[in-house]
């Protein structure tokens, strides 16, 4: 399989900020494709510009063979997008809304319903109740529906996950394996979760506007060379501060109920906890740990 979207030196900037900084991508055929990174790295406007909402200031951009600036009617049809903010007709029912959508791109709803059949089953209880009294993950159905009706060959998801709980989250991300898995629908999602990141088939880690790597998710976190630590104690507001004022901490950074810690070349661990507990901490657990995708991004940002 070719590549159905590639993007080569793509420069954009608003004034006085540099969205995008000469970023380029290649997305296969059929694959889930992840823009992972922090807000304002510049993912909502490499999306914009794949769905031909927004100009490039340099650079191309191709979907589907089809130019983003010569050909933006065409690629319009062959994509469904999924802005990062809820854009449907809020005061139309569920149904009103997807009638609307089929209808815009010339198709019905019987004739595409095997493409969001799985995901409407969830929603189609509520058909008659207007999108804007829908809760945040019903929305997402909805939106994702409303993308998917006229069969389009590339999905662009721009954070769909963002605000929605959990259980939502796992069952959207079910829902994008089965439309690639069972109608090869080619997706390019974006999330500022980095536990999101290891269900896509390649990611690229994207800060300020760069893209600091492209790879599996397997391959970036196996690319981590540093020796990692996750350190904690009773009293981790003080820890904090205590492993960032050992000579031997090369970084120390805060997940979750822990801190991961990486080691001066001459340091190690022994001389890590012996440092922790000379502070006075107690019940302290330091134990060595695999790297994770946010552990990768922080080496590669730094």
């Amino acid at each position: 399989m070719g590549n159905i979207v590639t993007v080569s030196e793509v420069c954009k900037r608003y004034g006085k900020v540099q969205a995008l900084r000469g970023v380029s991508m290649e997305v296969a055929e059929g694959e889930i494709f992840g823009l992972i990174g922090p807000d304002g790295a510049g993912k909502t406007t490499l999306f914009r510009i794949l769905a031909t909402l927004l100009l490039a200031d340099s650079g191309t951009a191709t979907v589907d063979g089809l130019d983003v600036r010569r050909d933006y009617r065409k690629i319009r049809r062959c994509i469904g997008y999924m802005p990062g903010r809820f854009s449907l007709y809020q005061d139309l029912t569920v149904r009103e809304n997807l009638e609307f959508f089929a209808t815009t791109f010339n198709t019905t709803i019987e004739r595409n319903y095997h493409l969001i059949e799985d995901i409407y089953r969830h929603i189609e209880r509520f058909k008659h109740r207007r999108a804007g009294k829908l809760s945040g993950g019903m929305k997402q159905k909805l939106a994702l529906s409303c993308a998917l009706i006229h069969a389009p060959r590339v999905l662009l998801l721009d954070e769909p996950t963002t605000g929605v709980d959990p259980v939502s989250r796992k069952e959207f991300w079910e829902m994008l394996f089965r439309l690639k898995t069972q109608h090869g629908i080619t997706i390019v999602v974006s999330t500022p979760y980095m536990d999101e990141a290891m269900k896509c088939d390649r990611i690229a880690l994207v800060q300020n506007g760069h893209f600091l790597k492209i790879d599996t998710p397997a391959a970036i976190t196996g690319s981590y060379a540093k020796s990692l630590w996750s350190v904690r104690s009773e009293q981790m507001h003080r820890l904090l501060d205590d492993l960032r004022q050992w000579p031997g901490a090369d970084t120390v950074f805060s997940f979750g109920e822990t801190y991961h810690v990486t080691i001066k070349n001459g340091y190690d661990s022994e001389q890590l906890q012996h440092h922790v507990a000379h502070c006075g901490h107690q019940q302290v657990l330091v134990q060595h740990i695999e790297a994770s995708i946010e552990d990768a991004f922080m080496a590669l940002s730094d």
